[in-house]
């Protein structure tokens, strides 16, 4: 009777693979910032019925996630400078799903930070 041979190590169990880049302590994002920013801009109009406005900024975060900033029109008036935006903080996961949507400041259009 011949003997079984022994199974292969997984490649990716950080255990047994320690080259990994989480064994590492790095993470890696399965989703680049460009896709990010695409998923989250219409994930966001998806969950909230507004229109992006504009992408002030975005953040990588951990398990390769990453978190933006969307500018959104809240209230159109005439003149435009006196409409009311608003900026929303839209998190995305490494699969790109829409982990997380808060709203953080309400501002005119025509106002500036200080």
């Amino acid at each position: 009777m011949t003997e079984s041979p022994l199974p292969l190590p997984a490649q990716n169990d950080p255990v047994q693979n320690k080259t990994s880049p989480e064994a590492a302590g790095k993470t890696v994002s399965r989703l680049r910032a460009a896709d990010a920013i695409q998923a989250a801009t219409a994930q966001f109009g998806m969950v909230t019925g507004l229109t992006p406005h504009a992408v002030t900024g975005i953040r990588s975060r951990g398990q390769g996630g990453w978190s933006v900033l969307v500018d959104v029109v809240e209230l159109a008036r005439i003149p435009d400078s006196t409409s009311v935006m608003a900026t929303y903080r839209v998190d995305i996961d490494a699969d790109g799903e829409l982990g997380a949507c808060e709203r953080l400041r309400r501002f005119t259009r025509g106002t500036t930070d200080s």
